[in-house]
């Protein structure tokens, strides 16, 4: 007999209490932090799904694994550990740690961009753009064109339009040092990229003599997708699909606090021979010797025992499962949302569901707000808060409105995805009563983290 329930792959021996609060007491939390819930305070939030970067929960194998944390500065058993776990999967010759993935952004971006050169990739995410611009060069976003519509129900949805890409490298030729794709695409609603796409791009940055990276975050959700999307991948394993999208790229970065299953770390992992040595020096610089890389030895020891458990079949099938569970009872209920259900998030369309809040007033922040008066519920905002400020200063209105509800790995159980759908349900049912935000004050760059803000109006009335 074949159970249709898809259960936790896991038991829990270790519990943290979650604190219940009123909805007054959260009225009162979000304006005193700005209305910005990147600065509640976590025990003031009831389900946080925040971002599943580093607050999955790890394994007894890996807090094992902790313990035989070699801490010697130089050539410490953990590194070689951790790289001979990043090799098995991604074959690179050089394996270069970070403290997390934005540190790998910056040590590759800084060794190989000059002011006006072009990065395209399918959709850069918030910290990799930052580190593009940083460096005076521009993050071109060349999603294809079903990216656009959240309701469209495509298998790829993240693939990066080969076509764009083509063009740009030949109308920015000298001036593209590389192209990237981001597996999954988190910007554009944690939607899958399909193998065929990653070779084809592959060979295009190949034909024009720029280098081709993975932003390799959540790797193994993609392979998953591969797997059962793409039909002739169905008989490979995860690995087998892993090792082969990792072959047509000649390095990847990667937060190891996603598909690393690890509580932070990252690494940056390439070919070329000239390319890491100047990248190794920069890490010395500003990260540590690069055989620790600002991690602990027990940190390397958990990211690798956590490379190899993010490929377990039965693990990805829970997670996929328990996003796209959520996901059903919402479409189901007329919720919008992208469509079909990424791996690690449930990103709901707030242009689509708060018509009568325009761009300018940031209906998707505005969403996320009512989210946590009424449930507790701490989500963020991809839309015009986090890339509608330019280099140049200006704003332009982001391409969608999307709220994510990101799921940390191995810490919610169905019964908190059933209370996720009740509240989002019932935010849905009052949704015209939301009421939009302006930004009171903000930093330059990255103005998300600790941007604060005034609901125009009351954010949603108190009940009575």
């Amino acid at each position: 007999m074949q159970f249709k329930t898809i259960i936790e792959p896991f038991r829990i021996k270790t519990v943290e209490p979650i604190r219940q609060t009123t909805r007054e007491e959260r009225a009162e939390l979000l304006e005193k932090t700005g209305y910005n819930p990147f600065l509640l305070p976590a025990e003031d939030v009831i389900i946080d799904l925040l971002t599943d970067s580093g607050t999955g929960a790890m394994s007894s194998a890996q807090w094992a694994g902790m313990m035989l944390g070699d801490e010697s500065y130089a050539g410490a058993k953990s590194f070689y550990k951790f790289e001979a776990a990043v090799r098995r999967i991604t074959n690179f010759r050089h394996v270069i740690p970070t403290h997390q993935g934005r540190a790998a952004e910056r040590i590759l971006f800084g060794s190989l961009l000059q002011p006006g050169d072009v990065v395209p990739n399918n959709t850069h995410f918030d910290t990799t753009r930052a580190n593009v611009e940083y460096r005076h060069a521009t993050a071109l976003d060349i999603p294809n064109p079903d990216a656009h519509d959240p309701a469209l129900v495509r298998p790829f949805k993240g693939n990066i339009d080969l076509a764009a890409l083509e063009q740009t490298l030949i109308d920015h030729a000298g001036h593209a040092p590389l192209a990237m794709i981001t597996v999954t695409n988190n910007s554009g609603g944690g939607q899958p990229v399909s193998m065929a796409n990653i070779r084809a791009a592959s060979e295009i940055c190949r034909r024009h003599g720029a280098l081709f990276f993975l932003d390799a975050c959540r790797f193994a959700e993609n392979a998953w997708f591969i797997k059962t999307r793409e039909e002739s991948y169905a008989g490979k394993t995860p690995l087998e699909i892993a090792q082969e999208m990792f072959s047509y790229a000649d390095g990847c970065t990667m937060s190891a606090k996603k598909d690393g299953m690890a509580n932070i770390g990252g690494f940056l992992a390439l070919n070329d021979d000239a390319l890491a040595e100047k990248c190794r020096n920069l890490l010395i610089l500003t990260e540590g010797f690069p055989t620790y890389g600002g991690l602990a030895g027990y940190d390397l020891e958990a990211i690798a025992v956590g490379l190899e458990e993010v490929l377990h079949e039965d693990y990805l099938q829970y997670r996929t499962r328990s996003v796209a569970y959520l996901g059903d009872i919402l479409t189901a209920n007329g919720v919008p949302i992208v469509r079909p259900t990424g791996g690690h998030a449930i990103y709901i369309d707030a242009l689509s569901m708060l018509p009568h809040i325009p761009q300018s007033q940031y209906p998707a922040w505005a969403l996320s707000l009512a989210l946590y008066l009424e449930g507790g519920i701490r989500s963020v905002e991809i839309g015009s808060v986090m890339f509608g400020h330019q280099p140049d200063g200006s704003e332009k209105p982001a391409a969608m409105e999307l709220v994510r509800m990101a799921f940390p790995r191995r810490v919610y159980t169905q019964s908190h995805v059933d209370y996720l759908a009740e509240v989002i349900l019932y935010v849905n049912s009052i949704k015209d009563q939301i009421r939009g935000v302006r930004i009171v004050e903000a930093p330059e760059v990255l103005r998300h983290f600790s941007a604060r803000m005034e609901p125009m109006g009351v954010v949603l009335p108190l009940p009575g």
